[in-house]
């Protein structure tokens, strides 16, 4: 197992999942008073709950923890158990004595690779949330448990995907982190050096979706989405939160070709617990720069799992 750990103060990871039907569920805290948010979602085909309530103009001004997970539409579901967790801890917007915890999610289609009636839970939610702390599993754990990547000519070509985090900070005290499920139709590239992708029949080679997408290839299989979460100390409105996911956005762009497909339903949420100032052109590069980072840490990590072989794998070859 990989680990990682996140050193933005006061935030939390936590995950749980089923390593059978290969589905899961990972949980970002904010601190205890909550954190000012922002999303920005590119894919044609997303999937999440309560993010109409992060526009600038509405009324909630922070959120208590976000979300991301396996299981499509189903999945939804692992919200419930966050927030039953965050509202014993006395966490969330008051209204007179009742609290209800803002609770922000995205989710990623992974029913093919495992068992298709497997999905997060409201119990799974509730474990991720009960075991968030500094130190969290990374690859194929939490919302990474049944990603994959390289789909654009069907999953039996597809290659073995997960979750990675990546963090950078300054001397100013400015930290900025991003938690990233990959699961991409594209390939997943590093510079000019690909690492993952659509496999040839002989499982070693990668197709070049580039060169398909030229040659005018009209199939673009179903069931992708990448979804992840920037997390910050800096100050930063809510406006301004979202115009950090649409920044961060482009770390997607540098790492994944092609991306935002019409089967992709691409979503970053930012979430800014209001610490230190920072401009937000440097907080949006630093988020651009920690997605990159992240979803090739998503790739080098992840383990061979649901009959596909993982980078590991076909880099040892």
């Amino acid at each position: 197992m990989h680990t990682r750990k996140i050193n933005v103060p006061g935030f939390t990871i936590g995950t749980a999942e089923d390593r059978k039907g290969l589905t899961g569920v990972t949980v970002i805290l904010a601190p205890q008073e909550g954190a000012t948010a922002g999303v920005d979602v590119r894919g044609c085909a997303p999937g999440t709950r309560e993010t109409d309530l992060l526009s600038p103009e509405k009324t909630v001004q922070k959120i208590h923890a976000v979300v991301l997970s396996g299981g499509s539409a189903f999945g939804l579901e692992a919200s419930s158990g966050v927030m039953n967790y965050l509202a014993k801890q006395g966490r969330g917007f008051f209204v007179g004595p009742a609290c209800v915890p803002i609770v922000c999610q995205a989710v990623l289609f992974d029913l093919l690779i495992g068992s298709h009636t497997a999905h997060p839970t409201l119990q799974m939610g509730y474990e991720a949330a009960e075991s968030a702390g500094n130190v969290f599993p990374v690859g194929c754990y939490g919302a990474g448990t049944g990603a994959s990547v390289g789909k654009l000519i069907g999953g039996e070509h597809a290659m073995k995907s997960g979750a990675g985090y990546a963090e950078l900070h300054l001397d100013s005290g400015l930290y900025v982190g991003a938690y990233m499920a990959v699961n991409a139709c594209g390939e997943i590239y590093d510079g000019a050096q690909v690492l993952a992708g659509a496999l040839a029949e002989d499982e070693k080679t990668i197709v070049s979706s580039h060169d398909l997408m030229l040659q005018g290839f009209k199939r673009v299989m179903g069931g992708n989405t990448s979804i992840g979460c920037v997390v910050t100390n800096a100050i930063l409105t809510k406006a301004e939160c979202k115009a950090v996911s649409g920044m961060a956005h482009d770390g997607f762009a540098r790492s994944i070709r092609p991306v935002h497909t019409s089967m992709d339903g691409d979503t970053v949420f930012t979430m800014a617990s209001g610490q230190v100032e920072a401009p937000i052109d440097t907080v949006g590069y630093l988020a651009e720069e920690a997605i990159r980072l992240a979803v090739l840490d998503a790739v080098k990590t992840a383990e061979s799992m649901g009959g596909r072989p993982a980078f590991v794998d076909v880099n040892h070859r």
